[in-house]
């Protein structure tokens, strides 16, 4: 099951407090995610204790090839995010919780 970024608003727009609206949860949810994304884009680490650390990896340029022309196409050198999940989410998965 795929849970996506309006699912996820619902289900913490359920949890908190009544006075904190949907449109609210929205926000906050669209600020972190932007947030992460920046981080990202400049470079840096980011690391939640007890979920994962995400941070950018250098993929180097390679020679590939157009499948319907077969001409080799250079592809430039760029960055890829990368995500390690930590060694307790990792064991909260094996044991079924979460």
């Amino acid at each position: 099951m795929t849970i996506t970024k309006a699912d996820l608003v619902e289900k913490i727009a359920e949890q908190v407090q009544p006075n904190i609206t949907k449109r609210d949860v929205t926000r906050i949810v669209e600020m972190f995610l932007e947030e992460i994304k920046q981080t990202l884009k400049d470079g840096n680490r980011i690391e939640i204790r007890g979920f994962g650390v995400l941070n950018t990896k250098l993929r180097k340029p390679k020679v590939a090839r157009n499948p319907k022309t077969k001409e080799p196409v250079n592809i430039p050198p760029r960055r890829v995010p990368v995500f390690k999940a930590s060694r307790l989410l990792k064991a909260s998965l094996t044991k079924g919780e979460l």
